[in-house]
C-alpha cells in the first residue's frame, strides 16, 4: 500500500510539475514573458487548491481507493487534453484540471500510511511515502526539458499522460485500511471535531503554508536560473535539478526516522524552518557564484524536509474519521500560497533580479519558526 500511494502521488506530481519545466522554452525561445509563464505553472496548483477539502472529505466518506482511482483518471484526462492544446490559455485550462485530480492523491496516499502503520513507524513510513514529491518532481525536470528540446511540447505531455493511466490502473489495487469504529455521540459532546478547543492544528497549517514560499520558489526557477544566470546547458540543468529532487527524498525519509527516534514531529520541523531560512538567506546573497549553486542545491533538499513532519503531525491530531478533511485544510493552505509564488517570484526576478528573490523568501521560513506550535501532544 505504501508503494502504490507514492506511485499515486509520483504520477500525479509529475504531470502537475510539467508546466514549470517548460518555462525556459516558453520564455528563452517563445519570448513567453515569466509573469505569463508563471502563471501558466500556478495553474494546476490553483486546480489542486481549490479541490483539496472536497477530495479529503471523500476519502473520509469512502475510503482510499476510490477516491485515487477517480483522481488518477482526472490527471490522465488533463494531460491528455493538454496534449491537443494550441494556446497557452487552454493548456492552461487542462493542466488545473490536472491540479485538481492529482488532489486526490495527497489525501488519500497519505490517509493509507497512517492507516496501515504504527506510530512508532510512522515518521518514517510517511518519510518513504513523501518522497513521492522529490521523485516527481525529478522526474519532471529530467524528462520535460529534454524531451521538449530534442521533440517538442507534445511528446512531452504525451510522456507524463502516459505515467498518469498507469498509475490509474495500479491504485485499482489500493486495499483501504481499517478504521475503528465511530463513537456514538452522547448529549453535550463536541462530537470529534480535532480544531474546537485549541489551535494547533491550525498552527501547523500555517507554518507549512509559509514554508512552501521558498519551496516553490527554489523548484521553480532553479532550472531556469542555472540556465539563465549560469548559462548552463538544459542537458546539465536538468541532470543537477533531478540530482537535486532524489537528495531531497532522502532528505525527508532522514527526518521521518528522526521524528520517531524524538517522538516528536514538531521539533525537527522547527530546526527544518530555522535551516531554510538561513540557507535562503545565504542563496540570496552569493546566487552569482558557485557557492550560490552548493546552496542552492541544499536549498533543494532542506525547504521539503518539513512536508512529511507535519503531515505526520496533522494526521496524529486529527484522528482516523478527520484525517481526509484535515490533509484537505493542510493542502489547500500550502497550494494557495504555492500558486501565488511562480508569478510573484517571477516578477521579482524580472525586476530585481534572482537574488532579491532568493533573498526574500527567507523571510516566511523564518515567520514559520516562531508559529510551529510546541509539541506537546503524545503521538497516537
Amino acid at each position: 500500500m505504501l508503494v502504490i500511494g507514492m506511485l499515486g502521488q509520483l504520477a500525479g506530481t509529475l504531470v502537475v510539475s510539467t508546466p514549470p519545466f517548460l518555462i525556459p522554452h516558453l520564455h528563452l525561445r517563445e519570448d513567453v514573458s515569466l509573469v505569463s509563464a508563471g502563471a501558466l505553472a500556478a495553474a494546476p496548483t490553483v486546480g489542486t487548491m481549490l479541490s483539496l477539502v472536497a477530495w479529503g472529505a471523500v476519502v473520509d466518506r469512502f475510503g482510499e481507493r476510490l477516491a485515487m482511482a477517480a483522481g488518477l483518471a482526472l490527471v490522465t484526462i488533463g494531460a491528455a487534453g493538454a496534449f491537443t492544446s494550441d494556446s497557452l490559455g487552454v493548456l492552461g485550462a487542462w493542466f488545473f484540471l490536472c491540479g485538481v485530480g492529482a488532489a486526490s492523491t495527497n489525501a488519500a496516499s497519505g490517509r493509507l500510511v497512517v492507516g496501515w502503520f504504527p506510530a512508532r513507524r510512522r515518521g518514517f513510513a510517511m518519510g518513504i511515502r513523501q518522497t513521492a514529491l522529490p521523485l516527481g518532481v525529478g522526474a519532471a525536470a529530467l524528462l520535460v526539458p529534454n524531451v521538449v528540446d530534442a521533440a517538442g511540447l507534445r511528446p512531452a505531455i504525451l510522456t507524463v499522460a502516459v505515467v498518469a493511466a498507469v498509475a490509474t490502473l495500479v491504485s485499482l489495487a489500493i486495499v483501504d485500511p481499517p478504521r475503528p469504529e465511530r463513537p456514538a455521540p452522547t448529549p453535550g459532546t463536541r462530537r470529534d471535531n480535532p480544531y474546537r478547543g485549541h489551535g494547533t492544528l491550525a498552527r501547523i497549517h500555517l507554518a507549512s503554508a509559509l514554508l512552501v514560499i521558498p519551496q516553490y520558489a527554489i523548484w521553480t526557477f532553479l532550472l531556469l536560473w542555472l540556465i539563465d544566470a549560469h548559462h548552463w546547458s538544459t542537458t546539465a540543468a536538468s541532470a543537477l535539478v533531478a540530482v537535486t529532487h532524489l537528495l531531497s527524498a532522502a532528505g525527508r525519509i532522514g527526518v521521518g526516522w528522526w521524528s520517531d527516534r524524538l517522538g516528536s514531529r514538531l521539533r525537527p520541523m522547527r530546526w527544518v524552518a530555522i535551516a531554510a531560512a538561513a540557507i535562503m538567506l545565504g542563496l540570496g546573497l552569493l546566487q552569482g557564484s558557485m557557492i550560490g549553486i552548493a546552496l542552492a542545491v541544499a536549498a533543494t533538499v532542506v525547504t521539503v524536509a518539513d512536508n512529511g513532519l507535519a503531515f505526520t503531525a496533522v494526521a496524529e491530531r486529527a484522528g482516523p474519521f478527520w484525517s481526509g478533511r484535515a490533509f484537505g485544510f493542510q493542502n489547500t493552505g500550502q497550494y494557495l500560497t504555492a500558486a501565488a509564488v511562480p508569478p510573484l517570484v517571477g516578477a521579482v526576478v524580472t525586476s530585481a533580479g534572482y537574488g532579491w528573490a532568493f533573498g526574500g523568501v527567507a523571510i516566511a521560513a523564518a515567520l514559520a519558526v516562531f508559529v510551529i506550535p510546541d509539541d506537546a501532544d503524545p503521538l497516537q
